[in-house]
């Protein structure tokens, strides 16, 4: 019996109160026909109700490609567990996602969970084990001593626990059921067999499969096309048709935000020397510049989205992959690529000209055993504790992704950002920074609105190296405090960095040197 159906034929069994479990990342994956079905059945027959979402990473960029913003509905959506949120604002529209809008008006309970918890998680559930034991995310939002990764006050339930194990503390996120799985694949054959032959990346579409079928639930996917059976090499196939009941065709789903189809992302090519459009001179090149100062051939580099996946992209306007210099560098991002152009924007997640892939958990064991040495990730509070805020600030809550495990793990943090936000613009004139519009909002605060990672307290007692780059200044985040080490020509000390933080820094180095002028080219 042919398991290929239409979309509203796939989500019709779906019933109120269940937990639905859907894979994407921003625009990568997602099944957006799928949900675009489910609500599409709620509002023509308000069923099914109440239900759980489980979105390991964000899904959809909540434009042209919708994602989760399809099922952030009222009376639909109950709960909604995820790795990390939307908040960007429609060009078209002018308006911030409906999942924004639920959350800040309380309408749902939203929790969130960074994603290498929401990873393992899963292989917790598809072994009908107890749950996922960790000690990462300790002292952070999601440590319930903080507010247990609860993001509206509806949120009451416990779901993560603070536990005892042999003498230490550890995070415990029990496990539940997980009753569908909302999956996109490339290519499906009538028994259901997956490959994804045209994605970058496969997130955790084999273990979001597996937990559901644990739970005795129903596994639906999204493809292209639909391919005869045995028609693929075995290798090929990634989740296997027993795990799969409803095969819903597509044929018309874009690659990701912007891209219909680009195969540089899927490797097998070499790198042409050129991939990516210049980024604009200002704060963030400059930022993307100085921190490429501490990026190392051969050295296992993670990048993390926002202002620090900017770094390789300059690295390449600037020559450092020239001749063989891409190969010499050892790139990755928290879904799984290794090798190739760390993409910004809505294109991050995949790189182009990758050479080798794992999917979501393996990923996370990767980064969890300690493989990636140095990580550059972006940051929007820090303040007088050492504490670093990137999940959520001012009206905006997008969540940690994967930044938590990131940062537990590697030995060396580079955190970047502009020094202000909220309608800064600078200029390089003579030799010299000159700030043309100061921001309006404060990123060095005296208490950060929601601790993302507590720096100073791992760098004290884990002997973590860490820094933190803007465009006029860099800070060393030392044992004691931050450590002011260099600042950027033409740029007034006190006026335009002292006076601008909530708090001094524990020392400023004497002299000070000046930030190198090379990092200010256009």
């Amino acid at each position: 019996m042919t398991k290929i159906c239409s979309a509203a034929e796939a989500v019709a069994d779906i019933q109120s109160g269940q937990t639905v479990g859907c894979v994407g990342v921003i625009g990568w994956l997602t099944p957006d026909t799928l949900l675009q079905a489910l609500a599409q059945r709620f509002e023509e027959s308000a069923s099914p109700r109440d239900l759980t979402f489980f979105f390991p990473v964000s899904v959809g960029d909540a434009m042209d490609i919708r994602g989760m913003d399809h099922v952030a509905i009222e009376g639909l959506m109950k709960r909604v567990i995820s790795g990390n949120y939307i908040n960007t604002l429609d060009p078209k529209t002018g308006k911030r996602p409906q999942m924004m809008r639920l959350i800040r008006e309380n309408k749902v309970e939203a929790y969130c969970w960074p994603i290498g918890a929401t990873m393992h998680w899963l292989r917790e559930v598809a072994r009908r084990g107890p749950g996922y034991l960790t000690r990462i995310g300790l002292g952070s939002y999601i440590d319930p001593r903080q507010q247990g990764g609860k993001y509206t006050a509806c949120a009451e339930e416990d779901l993560v626990k603070l536990v005892e194990f042999e003498g230490q503390e550890y995070l415990f996120y029990p496990a539940r059921p997980v009753d569908v799985a909302l999956l996109r694949a490339s290519s499906a054959d009538e028994y259901g067999n997956l490959s994804f032959e045209d994605e970058p990346i496969t997130s955790s579409a084999l273990a979001m499969a597996l937990a559901v079928k644990a739970c005795g639930g129903t596994v639906i996917a999204q493809v292209r096309k639909i391919v005869p059976r045995q028609a693929r090499p075995v290798h090929a196939v990634r989740v296997p048709g027993e795990l799969v009941d409803r095969v819903v065709v597509a044929p018309q789903a874009m690659m990701t935000t912007e891209v219909v189809y680009d195969d540089s992302y899927l490797g097998g090519q070499l790198f042409p020397g050129d991939c990516s459009a210049v980024l604009p001179a200002g704060a963030d090149k400059i930022i993307a510049r100085r921190a490429a100062c501490e990026i190392r051939p051969g050295v296992p580099s993670i990048f993390g989205f926002g202002a620090s996946s900017d770094i390789p992209g300059v690295m390449m306007e600037d020559g450092a992959f020239d001749g063989d210099g891409l190969l010499r560098h050892r790139f990755t991002t928290e879904h799984g690529p290794f090798g190739g152009i760390v993409m910004s924007g809505w294109q991050f997640s995949a790189n182009k000209y990758p050479e080798a892939l794992l999917d979501g958990p393996a990923q996370f064991d990767f980064i969890n055993g300690g493989n990636c040495k140095v990580a550059a990730l972006a940051f929007a509070q820090f303040d007088e504790n050492g504490n670093v805020n990137v999940s959520r600030f001012g009206a905006a809550n997008p969540g940690p992704g994967g930044f938590i495990d990131i940062a537990y793990n590697a030995e060396t943090l580079i955190f970047t950002g502009t020094f202000t936000t909220g309608g800064l613009e600078v200029a390089y004139e003579g030799g010299e920074l000159r700030i043309v519009r100061e921001g309006s909002v404060r990123k060095f605060a005296r208490h950060v609105q929601e601790i993302t990672y507590p720096v100073r307290l791992n760098v004290a007692t884990r002997g973590q190296r860490a820094m933190l780059i803007t465009e006029r200044a860099v800070f060393a985040i030392e044992p004691d405090g931050l450590v002011l080490t260099e600042i950027a020509p033409g740029i007034d000390l006190q006026s335009q960095v002292l006076d601008l933080m909530d708090y001094a820094p524990m020392r400023i180095a004497d002299p000070l040197p000046l930030m190198n002028a090379a990092v200010f080219k256009s």
